[in-house]
């Protein structure tokens, strides 16, 4: 649903010059630029700038009265065009700044990866025929002839210089040829940025006296049922007219049709609900939130422990005195459900920011959030960058989840460090929400009063009880599936009893450590406790290392019991998929994964589709795991939890024991009960004792303790330095 809004842009009176922070690798000073007479330019700006020979996107810093004493006034070159005036808000260069120092990376960088997409999008090369009627080709070099004879192609003869790299080998070569017989043009084109999108309504302003026609009588009613106000297509399509009766109405007085901005926030509030009564702990945790200054909270909850109604009440009074809140999730796909959980209370206050958002959605959510009403923005790690200048109270659910680091491209930053350093600027609380902490976060505010607990799901049920069945018994009784005995026989009842699955696959595609099929012996690092990573390459299969760069060739035999039989682990959801249409086709299966929730509200459309029973199974990878409340799910199972138990990686165990709580939690959460069975070759980890006991407590004590042993985070830290 679109929202028809109008933002006042207030502009400042215009310096004589501006300093501005250019859209070019390599570039990490500020240019001064001239403002020309009649264009308005204020810090915050998103400008248009001449650049040597081309037009790049830059950033307006700051104004100035008078220029530096060894800059000539007649160098300094016109700002070409604003793209967006005030973008950012006073204060807001810090926490970029910041960013950009603690991260070792330009500032350009960052603010690329804060802006929404497309408005610093830089100039593209492109090459274009010219008009040559006689033009004899056949004496062209061949590189010169192909690339000829490739923009020939197209009536226009234009592409970008990339496409045809891309396309032609030896397009450089041909290019020189062309341009120095003056065949083609080279040229620069800037991209046009996301602009404010407008639409044509009409407005009844007073009731007719004169007699209408049926159309006009149409066109009246269907703006009366709409309060008075309707945008002209979708007016038309409900009288079922053309534009003459509304030209006419308007020329009489009756109705006035202008254009207004509709703001692409995608805002459906749906049905509405009212605050749930809270338990006693929940009651304690939103006391606490209110109470406490500025700075990090740790709400540890059990799944189904109601996290997030703490969350709608301790948001409710920071909109009421007109502030903002920041929700960040790990995952698009946690977003749709917390999204109408969130709209149901709070309506057309919520706002939703990520990458699977069209650029104009993203474009007028940014400015939205910068008007400093009192919104909820809710959205995965790049929200964490939109300004909100009054900003009342931050939310990281999930904050254990390795999704909120961003690793390429740079800024490689933690949604977690930054959200911290947005709660101290803006003296507010940061609410880290988990039923998993990090050992980090566990560490720091365990024995702290700012830890908060919720021990108990809602309604009071027991958490789901674990079996683990060891897969190299299986083997040896001739069962080679996917699915042990135990999970194939629960599999199979699941339609009878209306019930339904979640098969969890730790990753989409190929894990790549080795196990001994006998024994379950991982081939590990002697120098690194971690998991050797198996390569297979042009050169022939080999283990490496990913720490110390060990490396050695796969051994013929297990170390440990001399078995020739490896297994080189891999399971991604596809395959599971094709395994439970061949061996129960009775069931119907959904497939959760990144490549299945691709398409716009492809997260939403299979979840809902699950949700309303349209599947008995749904299988996926960790996007599943968290945050998802399905009530008919009675049963989960963890395919090859060895694929996450062996990683090489030393949070390996911290991580694998994490998502199997979290991905356990998603059974039994209604009144059936729930049951997880978990499939592995080595039933003796001793991360699975912790996991039968539900243990965080006991399983983070051993882990802090061996981290301890090795100086790993958080008794020390890790530098990573990519050269490129």
């Amino acid at each position: 649903m679109s929202v028809l809004f109008l933002i006042d842009i207030v502009t400042t009176p215009a310096e004589p010059w501006v300093e501005v922070l250019v859209d070019c690798p390599g570039l990490q000073s500020l240019f001064t630029y001239a403002i020309p007479a009649g264009l308005s330019v204020a810090p915050g700006d998103v400008l248009r700038v001449p650049l040597g020979s081309r037009t790049v996107g830059g950033i307006a810093i700051q104004a100035r009265q008078q220029l530096p004493p060894e800059v000539n006034p007649e160098q300094v070159r016109p700002v070409t065009e604003v793209l967006s005036s005030q973008f950012f808000p006073a204060g807001y260069w810090a926490l970029l700044s910041q960013l950009a120092n603690y991260y070792q990376t330009p500032l350009i960088q960052v603010v690329r990866a804060a802006l929404p997409p497309g408005l610093l999008r830089q100039a593209q090369r492109r090459i274009r025929l010219c008009a040559l009627a006689d033009a004899d080709a056949d004496a062209l070099p061949p590189a010169a002839r192909q690339l000829w004879d490739y923009l020939r192609q197209q009536p226009q003869g234009d592409y970008s210089w990339r496409h045809l790299q891309q396309k032609l080998p030896q397009a450089a070569a041909g290019l020189r040829v062309l341009l120095r017989q003056g065949w083609v043009e080279s040229y620069w084109s800037q991209p046009d940025p996301p602009k404010p999108q407008f639409r044509q309504v009409a407005t009844l302003v007073s009731s007719p006296e004169d007699k209408l026609t049926p159309q006009q009588q149409r066109v009246v009613d269907v703006l009366g049922h709409h309060g008075g106000v309707l945008e002209v297509t979708a007016l038309k399509q409900a009288a079922q007219v053309s534009d003459a009766p509304l030209k006419r109405l308007a020329t009489k007085g009756y109705l006035v049709i202008q254009a207004q901005e509709t703001l692409r926030t995608g805002q459906n509030a749906g049905h509405r609900d009212q605050p749930k009564p809270l338990t006693p702990a929940q009651q304690r945790a939103v006391l606490a939130i209110q109470a406490a200054g500025r700075g990090p909270l740790l709400l540890h909850g059990v799944t189904g422990s109601g996290k997030t109604e703490v969350y709608l009440q301790a948001l409710a009074p920071v909109l009421a005195r007109g502030q903002a809140g920041l929700v960040l999730v790990p995952e698009i796909g946690l977003t749709p459900q917390l999204t109408d959980r969130f709209r149901a209370r709070f309506g057309s206050q919520v706002l939703v920011y990520h990458s699977g958002l069209a650029d104009g959605e993203r474009y007028d959510t940014w400015r939205l959030a910068l008007a400093g009403r009192p919104v909820v923005l809710i959205g995965t790690r790049s929200a964490v960058l939109v300004p909100l200048p009054n900003l009342g109270l931050i939310i990281l659910d999930e904050e254990h989840d390795s999704s909120f680091k961003q690793e390429q491209p740079a800024p490689c930053y933690h949604a977690r460090t930054v959200a911290t350093w947005r709660a101290e600027e803006a003296n507010c609380p940061l609410i880290l929400g988990t039923a998993t902490p990090s050992l980090e976060t566990w560490e720091a505010l365990r024995p702290t009063d700012r830890y908060l607990e919720l021990p108990e799901r809602i309604p009071p049920r027991p958490l789901p009880p674990v079996t683990v069945v060891d897969m190299r018994r299986e083997l040896q009784v001739g069962n080679f599936s996917l699915f042990s005995r135990t999970l194939a026989e629960q599999l199979t009842s699941l339609p009878q009893q209306g019930h339904q699955a979640i098969l969890f696959v730790p990753r989409r595609g190929f894990s790549s450590f080795v196990s001994c099929r006998s024994c379950g012996y991982v081939l590990g690092c002697p120098r690194c406790d971690t998991s050797l990573t198996y390569h297979q390459h042009s050169a022939g299969e080999g283990l490496h290392c990913h720490y110390c760069g060990w490396r050695q060739t796969q051994p013929d035999h297990c170390p440990q019991c001399e078995s020739p039989y490896f297994k080189h682990f891999g399971c991604g959801t596809q395959r599971v998929v094709e395994a439970l249409e061949r061996h129960h086709p009775q069931l119907r299966v959904l497939r959760f994964d990144s490549d299945t929730t691709q398409t716009k509200d492809g997260h939403r459309k299979l979840l809902t589709a699950f949700a309303e029973g349209k599947a008995d199974v749904l299988v996926g990878t960790q996007m599943l795991t968290k945050g998802l409340d399905l009530p008919r799910v009675t049963l989960v199972g963890i395919l090859a939890a060895d694929g996450l138990l062996h990683l090489g990686d030393y949070r390996a165990q911290e991580r694998a024991f994490q998502l199997f709580v979290q991905v356990a939690g998603r059974a039994g959460r209604a009144e059936a009960p729930g049951h997880v069975i978990l499939q592995t070759y080595t039933p003796d980890h001793p991360l699975l004792p912790y996991l039968l006991a539900y243990d965080y407590p006991g399983f983070m004590a051993q882990e802090a303790a061996g981290r301890q042993v090795l100086g790993y985070p958080p008794h020390g830290r890790l530098i990573l330095l990519r050269l490129t």
